[in-house]
């Protein structure tokens, strides 16, 4: 799980940069960043939903107490698959050497889709990963 919180942050990371230097991004790293993404989330995704979640679930007293949350995390999941589907789709356009039109509008959208990644991974960190018994300082 901490590896697949650090990728995940390192993904952030990378999309944070090409978000701050739009419009003159670096193609080859758009393309690799986009060719990353949604095999990385739903590697990620399939491992949590199958392994941690139900552990999650199972650790909760009575099963009902986080119903809600887990429920919240797979709807997440789904979320994140989607718009990762969309912002490959405008990294690899800017790969191949389209013209960023609008860098304040691409910029925007990479920016909720990191923002919204980092977000779940804190809510795992505080709420998931104790209940289960896996200690994350939040280091990388």
């Amino acid at each position: 799980m901490k590896r697949a919180h650090r990728e995940k942050l390192q993904l952030c990371d990378a999309l944070e940069k090409i978000a701050d230097t739009l419009p003159n991004v670096d193609r080859l790293k758009c393309l690799g960043i986009a060719n990353a993404i949604v095999p990385l989330l739903r590697n990620v995704h399939q491992y949590e939903e199958t392994i941690i979640i139900p552990a999650y679930e199972a650790s909760t007293v009575g099963g009902n107490a986080n119903l809600a949350s887990t429920r919240r995390l797979r709807a997440e999941h789904v979320e994140d698959e989607c718009f990762a589907g969309e912002v490959t789709e405008i990294l690899l356009a800017i790969g191949h050497g389209e013209t960023v039109e609008n860098a304040e509008a691409v910029g925007f959208m990479l920016r909720g889709f990191f923002e919204s990644m980092r977000r779940h991974i804190a809510f795992e960190r505080e709420h998931v990963l104790p209940a289960i018994g896996i200690v994350d300082q939040g280091v990388i």
